[in-house]
């Protein structure tokens, strides 16, 4: 299946997702702030890992200018174990759909054996969710060593906010 590039500019519909706290977090709804969404991996996957050790190295810095939201396809047990394990100060999401994954244009992959996981999960993305829930910025890959630079990211997107910047990429 060909997956179709999301509507930069155009709400992202919302959607929520349980997380390891016990809550609850949405993502393209109207609220005050500016989101940005990782989706990472899943539990299998040492890049990933790797990615949200520096996430959450320079979270202050995100967490001052936006929410951050990171989401995988994994059970709420995988997440658990995750998050156990790295004390991540951010909160995990799970249970990523794959509707929800072609929605928003991420590659969607097999895996490759039993030890890797068990189900279809979603290759890395990020974006950035305006405050009226339109999405504003995309950054997708179709593997795992493909991703943004942190701190370059966030200087763009506080320039973006700051200049309230038009959405690229739409001609």
């Amino acid at each position: 299946m060909i997956n179709s590039k999301p509507r930069v500019g155009a709400p992202i519909g919302e959607v929520s997702w349980s997380t390891t706290s016990g809550g609850m977090v949405s993502v393209g709804q109207a609220k005050d702030r500016w989101t940005m969404l990782f989706v990472y991996r899943g539990k299998h996957c040492p890049r990933c890992k790797r990615f949200l050790n520096k996430l959450n190295a320079v979270l202050p810095a995100w967490q001052a200018v936006m929410d951050v939201v990171v989401v995988s396809a994994d059970t709420a047990e995988k997440a658990q174990a995750d998050k156990a394990e790295f004390s991540w100060d951010f909160d995990l999401c799970y249970g990523l759909s794959e509707p929800e994954m072609r929605a928003l244009g991420l590659y969607v992959s097999d895996p490759l054996s039993e030890a890797e996981t068990s189900t279809r999960f979603a290759e890395p993305g990020a974006f950035g969710i305006r405050p009226d829930g339109a999405l504003m910025l995309v950054d997708i890959s179709n593997g795992p060593a493909a991703r943004p630079d942190l701190e370059e990211l966030l200087d763009g997107m506080i320039f973006n906010i700051e200049n309230n910047r038009p959405v690229r990429g739409t001609a």
